[in-house]
């Protein structure tokens, strides 16, 4: 019994589909079904019941997918180090990566691509998904590595952090404050915010640091997400304090204004967590290894955006407020 059709079977299940399985081993959906089914004939009992949509596993293909699909991950992982000894560029394989949604996918598409760049036969599968999804990927073991604001430590999960965010006020271009480069922390009293929900650690941190102010604001509208958010401040609907790094592309549009808070710094932490029960592939563990790198080298957002001219536009003279 070869590897390969073992690993079409755990392919086939993963996506719950003949036809993706058989994509992912550049095979017709035919053939994949057909090494599915020397699989049972061999064992004598079904091991996926096709008669469901999607795909679902019999109680004694689950018992077979469970054992082969660590079989076949770690055969593909000594094979990718046998490899990359002979050319450390030469690394194979997928790294599938859960991040929140806020990080941002121009952000990293950056890393994406100079991962690519570096080791051209691998291949980076990134998913944005809500906070609380991103822990329950990783735990699970659909991803490798997870991104997420404000970790919490869990015996179940490494955590390294990777970078603190500067967070700044976010107001639309025609508002009194946009035509500051700064302001102190107690002009804010009395804005209408834009805030995240109630639930979320990032409303949390900004709700501490107000009130460490002395900042009493009206809380206008809340939103989940960071999107959501720019959204409603781009509409005129009240102003917001947001990660710097989420909103370059508006700050280049020119539909949305940065002002810096004069004060104490308020930035949001940002971490990579993994399973501590998993050992990281090398394909992840080289990820792991430029996020870290790279990933702290960017961590000075402000002076990034700086140099990309997007603090050098002219602004208009202070009006006052």
């Amino acid at each position: 019994m070869q590897l390969e059709t073992l690993k079409i079977f755990c392919d086939v299940v993963r996506w719950a589909s003949f036809s993706r399985g058989a994509r992912e081993n550049e095979i017709s959906q035919s053939s994949a079904s057909q090494a599915v089914h020397q699989l049972e004939s061999r064992l004598g009992v079904k091991l996926i019941d096709r008669s469901k949509r999607p795909l679902v596993l019999t109680p004694q293909g689950k018992v077979y997918y469970e054992g082969c699909k660590d079989l076949v991950e770690r055969y593909m992982e000594v094979e990718n180090r046998v490899k990359a000894l002979h050319d450390e560029h030469n690394v194979v394989g997928t790294v599938t990566v859960a991040s929140i949604y806020s990080v941002g996918l121009s952000h990293m598409t950056r890393f994406v691509q100079r991962f690519m760049q570096t080791y051209p036969g691998a291949k980076v599968k990134l998913e944005f998904l809500h906070p609380t999804r991103v822990v329950e990927s990783v735990l699970s073991e659909d991803a490798d590595l997870g991104l997420v604001s404000y970790p919490k430590r869990r015996p179940e999960l490494n955590v390294t952090p990777w970078r603190d965010e500067p967070m700044t006020l976010v107001v639309y271009p025609r508002h009194p404050l946009a035509s500051f480069d700064s302001i102190p922390v107690d002009r804010l009293t009395g804005e209408r915010f834009v805030s995240f929900d109630e639930d979320l650690s990032i409303r949390r941190a900004i709700d501490r640091y107000l009130r460490s102010q002395n900042v009493h604001v009206e809380n206008s509208l809340q939103f989940d997400n960071i999107e959501n958010i720019k959204r409603a401040v781009e509409s005129e609907a009240g102003v917001a304090i947001l990660p710097l790094a989420t909103i370059e592309r508006e700050l280049r549009a020119g539909t949305l204004a940065a002002v810096a808070l004069a004060g104490p710094p308020l930035s949001r932490p940002i971490a990579i967590i993994h399973k501590r029960s998993k050992q990281l592939g090398l394909t992840a563990s080289r990820f792991f290894k430029l996020l870290t790198d790279e990933g702290s080298r960017d961590g000075d957002v402000r002076a990034s955006i700086a140099e990309d001219g997007l603090e050098r536009r002219p602004k208009p003279e202070p009006q006052p407020v």
